[in-house]
């Protein structure tokens, strides 16, 4: 079983769902062999909470794990397989940061930003021993295997967040998606059994850097905008910086879906290669959308900018692919489907008693977000004094009618619209009407008692400064 996570990827602009730039053509082609759910909805707009819902099946106000200080407790689906698994990204939500969805996963690659991957990790260490031990680093660096490696990487790292321009051009803050195939591919590789794994790609995720080879809709403009940018989504929302600017960003976002896309390729071409590809279950998804200074769907007189606050269309609706064990046509559904039914197809897949509609449950698809976390609300002051804008708890619940689905959301329990969603191109905002049924759809949910707090997690110097260019801090 294999769960491919495009970090931050919006359903709009995937041309496997009709967005002109022919950014996934990979992804068109297997849908050839595979099922695409065109109404597929993410349970909350960031990577924590969405991801805890994708594990687990649960809402993210029944699992409630949406603070960067809340630990998960409970079971997910991954806690059920008897094969080896393993976890692939640099998202450190699900990697590093101690919040409990690590904790299934027997193998765990995060960040692979070392010179020498057999020699000290200074990250690793960090969490460990603290920021600033640089004695003591240097100390255990002697007493490894590989004494020399190890400075390096340490100088390297320390080199990476203090000096950045000291670095050789196209250098990038992040990992490639390639590297975690490749991890990928050896490992499936070393395994004689059963296997099951998440890779959560963050090449999509901000600052938009995709390789040359697949930065075709930019002329070299909106990285220049990006690079003089202080803020991707702060500058913007403050008005320090024109909205046209951050639409420009999506011609370099659409290279890093592109990117991404080679990557799921190299992925499927691997399985085929192997002759695992028949056997297995593949869910090719997303956490999250993200916003380019659109209207709010809530928000009078507000823009959506990256995500994480509000809960537009942009942010929620994300693409899904599945290719279940031994499907080879393709299908299509177009009902609204949570990912919160991510286990549940998961064990359908698993026992082998499986229809193509599976994420079809007929249960409520419901989403929601929470306002600002305190490092982002931090990050945000920066820029803005009055947060009220930005911060509250939205909901939303999604409901088939046919020909197109009706979204109802409501804010702060106070302010309320309706969206007529007619893909994931076209959508109208019924500003002012009654969302009523929101509260009394959630109102059916109950706590899971599955969070805790996070023991406090002295983190790195080259993780905080990732976390901070990925607009966390």
């Amino acid at each position: 079983m294999l769960l491919v996570i495009m970090d931050s990827v919006r359903a709009r602009n995937c041309s496997l769902l009709d967005h002109n730039n022919e950014t996934t053509p990979n992804l068109n082609s297997l849908a050839d062999e595979a099922t695409v759910y065109t109404q597929a909805r993410s349970p909350g707009t960031w990577s924590l909470p969405s991801h805890t819902s994708i594990f687990t099946g649960l809402h993210v106000e029944e699992h409630n794990i949406r603070r960067a200080h809340h630990r998960h407790t409970g079971r997910t689906f991954w806690d059920e397989i008897p094969h080896r698994t393993g976890v692939f990204s640099e998202n450190m939500w699900i990697t590093d940061m101690g919040v409990g969805l690590e904790d299934p996963f027997d193998d765990i690659y995060g960040q692979q930003n070392v010179l020498f991957q057999e020699a000290l990790d200074p990250g690793n260490f960090s969490l460990s021993e603290g920021q600033g031990e640089y004695m003591k680093y240097l100390k255990r660096c002697l007493s490894h295997s590989h004494p020399l490696k190890s400075a390096l990487n340490g100088l390297y790292i320390k080199t990476a967040w203090d000096y950045p321009q000291l670095l050789p051009d196209g250098h990038t803050t992040g990992t490639p998606a390639g590297v975690y195939t490749d991890l990928f591919i050896d490992w499936i590789d070393e395994r004689t059994g059963g296997w099951a794994a998440c890779i959560n790609y963050m090449d999509a995720h901000l600052p938009y850097e995709p390789e040359s080879e697949f930065d075709e809709w930019d002329d070299g403009t909106a990285r220049k905008l990006q690079e003089d940018c202080d803020d991707q989504v702060w500058s913007f929302n403050a008005g320090e910086k024109p909205v046209w600017q951050m639409c420009s960003f999506e011609a370099l976002y659409d290279g890093a879906i592109a990117q991404i896309d080679h990557e799921v390729n190299r992925l499927v071409d691997a399985l085929k290669i192997r002759g695992k590809w028949d056997d297995t279950l593949l869910i090719v998804t997303a956490d999250h959308g993200e916003g380019f200074g659109e209207p709010s769907e809530v928000r009078h007189n507000a823009i959506i900018t990256g995500h994480g606050a509000g809960i537009h269309e942009l942010q929620l609706h994300v693409p899904l692919l599945v290719k279940f064990p031994g499907q080879e046509t393709g299908t299509s559904h177009d009902k609204p489907v949570s990912l919160t039914d991510t286990p549940h197809v998961v064990r359908a897949a698993v026992d082998n008693d499986w229809e193509t509609d599976e994420y079809v449950t007929g249960d409520p698809v419901l989403a929601s977000s929470h306002g600002l976390e305190e490092p982002m609300e931090k990050r945000a002051n920066k820029f803005i004094n009055d947060l009220w804008l930005y911060n509250g708890d939205y909901r939303a619940l999604y409901t088939d009618r046919g020909d197109h689905v009706e979204k109802q959301i409501s804010w702060r329990d106070e302010y309320e619209s309706v969206v007529d969603v007619y893909g994931a191109q076209v959508s109208r905002i019924k500003r002012g009407e009654s969302a009523s049924r929101v509260r009394d759809a959630f109102a059916e949910l109950t706590d899971a008692s599955v969070r805790d707090s996070a023991s406090e997690i002295d983190i790195s110097g080259a993780t905080e400064q990732r976390l901070e260019d990925l607009g966390y801090l």
